[in-house]
């Protein structure tokens, strides 16, 4: 698996809301501000990092 390295981009967004754990959120602070980028650029590239490297038999089908 290919290593994941944060960069700058920009694409249309919309708006979101999500909860999420305080200490996830203290290190997706401290990760994002390490790679000069937003937080919600940090957290769309962790996501699709994540959904590009899943195995097959583990993404879920969309309707």
């Amino acid at each position: 698996m290919k290593k994941f390295v944060p960069s700058k981009g920009s694409n249309d967004k919309v708006v979101i809301s999500m909860r999420i754990d305080t200490k996830l959120l203290e290190t997706i602070d401290r990760e994002s501000y390490k790679a000069k980028i937003s937080r919600n650029e940090f957290i769309s590239q962790c996501i699709s990092y994540a959904l590009s490297n899943m195995e097959e038999n583990a993404k879920v089908k969309q309707s």
